[in-house]
């Protein structure tokens, strides 16, 4: 049972997670897209604004609609999980929900219906507020995310056992939640850029194609786009090593064996290295078995910023977690079949190994495709290369596949513990809770299962639906109703100041204000 809540709770989230980078990164341009032209008044930025922004709302709507289901997972398989964190989860939960999520879905409200109905410098703040609001709420998330990485600011509760929150701005302030927070953010802006330079590209080379005029607002709404992107990407991406280092630098600190699994290092080395492919048997565990191709004195540097210092095996680990906290799980029913059976405090290795390559060579692709779009494009020139136009398309999906694997890398290199004890406590008051525990001691296998199923055909569809939807619109590209900076009311021509526009007794449905918000 424990393993299939742990396959509905991961399918679930990686999903989920797939939309939360591009709502980041992508509503962060748009605003800046929508300045533009509050500060220019040209008609690109406002085509580019629109256009965008469909994308964005697209996202949007289905990545609210998956998050949901998030916060009632925990409450259906993981409810021993939820009373053991809630203390500390509540608070962080709350703040989420009621100060950042409704921040930004009013105000997204207010910028999609606004249109040409406030003035055009309160209209600008309303996207900013919005973006700023998803911002605010992936932090709150992170900083919850992190706790059970490194937990902070807590006290174990004598009659409980539990955790009890008595610090609450060390929780805020956890520097893994400062590391992971500024990792996700440039990691969101990679994912954006990348779009905006494969849908660019894409158009800039079918225009070119048909003989297009090159003078136009619509060319100009695909260059600019393909210049910016490939500019955030790679400055993303170079974002992402460096916070990736610091990031990587604290693991190595606070879960030393998820970063010596990420490098398959059996045995402890002085200096160690960096490994380049491993084989034989990754995928059994059996570390001993594990042979791969190294780059020597670059993991001490990576671990500890030195080439020198040692960086402990995987084995060596595994016999100084069994003696701290035990070499069998507890024989209690809380753990249910696990109980009194051995703990391999390992995470699998193929995944953690794997999956932090795939994170790192997935962001190389995009930041391979933001300099070929650069080049190709330089001093006015259009790529007409199928190979690299398409390629660049088809890389948009590079970042979402790195963002998953990171994901997927962080949480499963915790295992066996869903809460991972924080080495800067003293033993005794080290707060830890194995992923054996937090299951729901109520629930069957076969309502797992049910919600597994259930979910699993849902989020298809929805993966549909959206898939459908960006394309739809993305090969649709800019449309005449995005050339005014008002949505014509009537068909007519709007005031463009900064005052809201007269409205009449006779206006109807031809408002396209729904189109753009549809």
């Amino acid at each position: 049972m424990l393993e299939i809540a742990r396959w509905q709770f991961g399918i679930t989230t990686v999903y989920h997670f797939l939309m939360v980078p591009l709502t980041i990164g992508l509503g962060l341009l748009v605003a800046v897209m929508h300045t533009m032209w509050v500060r220019t008044g040209r008609a690109e930025w406002l085509r580019m604004t629109r256009f965008w922004g469909r994308i964005f709302l697209i996202n949007f709507v289905l990545g609210v609609a998956t998050g949901l289901v998030q916060e009632f997972q925990f409450g259906l398989a993981w409810s021993e999980y939820s009373r053991f964190v809630g203390d500390v989860f509540g608070s962080l939960l709350a703040l989420e929900a009621l100060l950042a999520f409704f921040l930004e879905s009013t105000f997204l409200g207010l910028w999609i219906f606004g249109w040409g109905r406030i003035p055009k410098k309160l209209h600008l703040a309303t996207i900013w507020a919005a973006a700023v609001g998803s911002a605010i709420s992936a932090y709150f998330i992170i900083a919850a995310n992190s706790w059970m990485q490194h937990p902070v600011g807590v006290v174990v509760d004598q009659e409980t056992g539990r955790p009890r929150q008595v610090d609450f701005w060390a929780v805020l302030t956890n520097n893994t939640a400062l590391a992971a927070f500024t990792h996700a953010m440039v990691a969101s802006l990679l994912v954006a850029g990348t779009l905006l330079v494969g849908i660019g590209l894409w158009h800039l080379r079918k225009r070119k194609l048909a003989n297009r005029s090159t003078e136009d607002v619509d060319h100009a709404v695909w260059r600019r786009s393909v210049r910016i992107g490939g500019w955030v990407a790679l400055a993303a991406f170079a974002l992402t090593a460096v916070t990736g280092d610091w990031q990587g630098k604290l693991m190595y600190q606070q879960q030393p064996l998820k970063m010596s699994s990420a490098e398959a290092l059996c045995e402890t080395e002085a200096p160690a290295s960096f490994s380049i492919f491993a084989f034989n048997k990754l995928g059994s565990n059996e570390c001993d078995d594990v042979h791969s191709f190294t780059i020597p004195y670059i993991l001490s540097f990576l671990a500890h910023g030195d080439f020198e210092s040692p960086v402990p095996g995987v084995n060596q680990l595994q016999e100084q977690y069994a003696a701290e906290y035990g070499a069998t799980y507890p024989d209690d029913p809380s753990f249910g079949d696990k109980a009194g059976e051995p703990i391999d405090y390992t995470p699998v290795l193929a995944v953690t190994y794997w999956g932090f390559r795939l994170m790192i060579g997935m962001g190389m692709v995009a930041a391979a495709v933001a300099a070929y779009a650069l080049w190709s494009t330089r001093k006015g020139r259009v790529p007409t290369s199928r190979v690299g136009v398409y390629g660049s398309l088809l890389a948009v999906g590079a970042p979402f596949v790195g963002n998953a694997a990171g994901w997927i890398f962080t949480e499963m290199g915790r295992q066996p513990f869903v809460v991972y004890p924080n080495p800067d406590v003293p033993r005794a008051e080290q707060v830890y809770f194995f992923t054996a525990q937090a299951v729901s001691p109520g629930i069957t296998a076969a309502e797992v299962w049910t919600s597994l199923i259930s979910l699993g055909v849902l989020y298809g569809v929805l993966a549909v639906i959206e898939v459908g939807l960006i394309v739809r619109f993305a090969r649709r590209g800019v449309t005449e109703g995005d050339t005014t900076p008002t949505p014509g009311i009537g068909g007519g021509p709007r005031n463009d100041d900064d005052t809201p526009p007269p409205t009449r007794p006779d206006d109807d449905a031809s408002d396209d204000v729904l189109q753009f918000a549809y």
